[in-house]
């Protein structure tokens, strides 16, 4: 008797246009958040109608508009999406819980009793989120756990606003390009064969290079204008050193992710713990916590505005990867590989073919990840025929993810990064754009000149592909943390 046949793959999402017609969607949704990112788009919410007009315009122009409703809820149902909802959900919880505490304030007093003001406290909190992210490997979790604490704080501190919270995500990006346990280094590494101590190690100058250009530029420009000119640091607002044990709360959720568990049960954990601190230290009542008006079927209280936080990039997020998915149901990916294979005749050609195509594949796919393991193959291919080392192979694609989602108002980091300033209006701190945010990225920036010199670079000849350790073949994306 015959085995049953595994089912064929449906065949590729077309447009009217061709390739126009599908990128077109994506163009729009571009040139709209562009637009407004230039004007100042205080927060993500701003770009909602910019992602329904895209998602009309591709159903409109698809062939098969069932087939692109299913494209649209495939993205949107990703395992993935479903753990940042939650994170953002829990982590919003967590920030309005400590910032209720007092915690805010009481960084702020201790940073002047350390005389960390303007561009000293600035540095500081880019060495903080530097830490942060090579100890977790996640972006994400960084910017969650660091962003609204230490971006509030700085209004005291008298921090330039854009120059702190880029500071802050190009901390949390330090850790995605370099940490071991970061998914785009085990990507990086597995799909070109090679260990990852090794990979690390040969990342290390590059990443220290660009590290060190970002941490001078937050000392030289972190300080406020005010402070610049000669004015005085705002003054600090009454404060209670006692909040300051909140942080246990954070310190569990980082202490449970560097024991590889769970972002979202490390965020739950955290804010029971958060919770049950501020009652019993009596810097947050019950009825701050949560507040039920008799008659009025309604609650108020810090809980119910720290999931509201999150409301804005949640939505966000879920419409950009529905448009994300109408694109990768096409062939528009695999067709750019294939464009680009026999095109690199030299190393430098095979280097530079290596950073378009996984730039091209980021900027169509938004997932740093996803971006590495559709073209690794081609990478490793292609460099190799051409002399290219796996180490180099490797950290070519790596540098190159760490750079556009962190700086692009666009990427679901510039746009978290933004959300996290939510905070500061109540501590003289401004809401900040993704775009504003994005462009301050001192890390991500430097490594774009990075990679560069890299691929100018002469190479020299490489022994074969042989890692000096047993390495790690990856075929699907990480799924322990979010990136």
């Amino acid at each position: 008797m015959a085995l049953p046949s595994s089912p064929s793959p449906p065949a590729p999402l077309t447009f009217r246009g061709g390739a126009a017609g599908a990128l077109a969607p994506f163009v729009l949704f571009l040139g709209g958040v562009g637009a407004l990112a230039l004007q100042g788009a205080p927060d993500e919410k701003g770009f909602w109608p910019v992602l329904l007009a895209a998602l009309t315009l591709g159903m409109l122009l698809a062939r098969d508009r069932t087939r692109y409703a299913d494209a649209m809820l495939d993205g949107m149902s990703q395992r993935m999406v479903m753990v940042m909802v939650c994170a953002w959900l829990l982590a919003g919880v967590l920030g309005a819980v400590l910032g209720a505490g007092g915690v805010v304030t009481a960084l702020a007093w201790g940073a002047r009793r350390l005389s960390l003001d303007g561009g000293a406290y600035v540095a500081a909190a880019y060495a903080v989120c530097v830490v942060v992210s090579m100890a977790t490997g996640t972006s994400f979790g960084t910017i969650l756990l660091c962003g609204p604490l230490l971006y509030p704080a700085g209004g005291a501190a008298g921090a330039s606003p854009g120059v702190l919270m880029g500071a802050i995500l190009a901390g949390a990006t330090v850790g995605d390009s370099l940490s071991p346990v970061s998914d785009t280094t085990i990507a990086s590494a597995g799909t070109q064969g090679m260990d990852i101590g090794g990979t690390v190690r040969t990342r290390l100058p590059y990443a220290a290079v660009a590290g060190a250009a970002a941490l001078v530029a937050a000392w030289l420009w972190g300080g406020s204008d005010a402070g610049a000119a000669g004015g005085a640091v705002p003054p600090l607002p009454d404060a209670r050193p006692v909040a300051l044990a909140l942080l246990l709360a954070p310190a569990l959720v980082l202490g449970l992710l560097l024991a590889r568990r769970h972002l979202v049960e490390a965020l739950l954990l955290g804010n029971l713990a958060a919770v049950l601190l501020a009652l019993a230290l009596g810097v947050v009542t019950p009825g701050a916590l949560l507040h039920v008006a008799p008659g009025t079927f309604g609650a108020t209280g810090v809980l119910l505005d720290g999931m509201q936080r999150a409301v804005g990039v949640i939505v966000f997020t879920l419409l950009l990867v529905a448009l994300v998915g109408t694109v990768q149901a096409t062939d528009l990916l695999e067709r750019l590989v294939a464009w680009a294979e026999g095109r690199a005749r030299t190393p430098r050609a095979a280097s530079a073919w290596i950073v378009a195509v996984v730039s091209g594949a980021v900027l169509l796919t938004t997932h740093s990840v996803v971006a590495i393991l559709a073209t690794g193959e081609f990478a490793r291919r292609t460099g190799a025929r051409c002399g290219v080392g796996g180490y180099r192979r490797a950290n070519l694609l790596d540098l190159t993810v760490c750079t556009w989602p962190f700086v692009l108002p666009y990427f679901l980091p510039t746009i978290l990064a933004a959300s996290a300033t939510q905070g500061g209006p109540a501590h003289g701190m401004p809401v900040l754009s993704a775009w504003e945010v994005g462009r301050h990225n001192g890390y991500a920036w430097a490594l774009v000149a990075v990679i560069a010199w890299l691929v100018a670079r002469p190479t020299r000849p490489h022994a074969p592909d042989t890692p000096s350790s047993p390495h790690l073949t990856v075929t699907d994306p990480p799924t322990s943390n979010p990136t």
